[in-house]
């Protein structure tokens, strides 16, 4: 499987990867479609989507400041799970920053939420794929996601300043570790 990068200005496919996008991620925790649009348009982020050959896997909307890669929006169409691609996609993003932590944030592992096996599904691909627990949480957009990290080890202070830098100092997420 050798996956083909492209950026999804130049997509032809724009509107499949917000079906794949819509279908990925609740309501409460999308971006505007097309916001995300513009801001790939910022020399700091990337709206990326993968083919194998000529079908369309999955997109990435990541953000780099530094030595760290924030991967915002990652998803594999439905149709495709379980077949390889996250993985390579998350190979190929590694590729393209081969120097930086990538950072992603997931939903937690809490027994009493819903989807609890959905959720540990989740977690279990981002570990196998040597992602590594911070025991660091963080409040964004109003909803609370833990933490993980590949290529180094998370610092707080520099994650905050990252966002801080991201959004013009709009958004500063609550980050905190399970034992503060």
């Amino acid at each position: 499987m050798n996956l083909r990068v492209e950026p999804i200005r130049k997509s032809k496919r724009k509107k499949d990867v917000e079906n794949i996008y819509i279908a990925s991620f609740p309501k409460q925790e999308r971006m505007p479609f097309p916001l995300m649009l513009s801001m790939s348009l910022l020399w700091n982020t990337e709206f990326l989507c993968f083919y194998d050959e000529n079908i369309l896997c999955g997109f990435v909307y990541m953000a780099t400041i530094g030595k760290q890669t924030f991967i915002m929006f990652f998803a594999v169409d439905e149709k495709l799970r379980s077949h390889g691609y996250g993985s390579r996609i998350l190979e190929k993003v590694q590729e393209l920053h081969p120097a930086n932590k990538l950072i992603v944030s997931i939903e937690p592992c809490i027994e009493d939420a819903g989807d609890l096996q959905q959720k540990l599904k989740r977690k279990h691909f981002y570990l196998k794929n040597r992602f590594e627990e911070t025991g660091y949480y963080m409040k964004l957009a109003g909803q609370e996601q833990e933490i993980l990290i590949k290529n180094g080890t998370f610092l707080k202070k520099r994650f905050i300043a990252f966002f801080m830098l991201y959004s013009f100092c709009t958004t500063i997420p609550k980050i905190w570790k399970i034992d503060d």
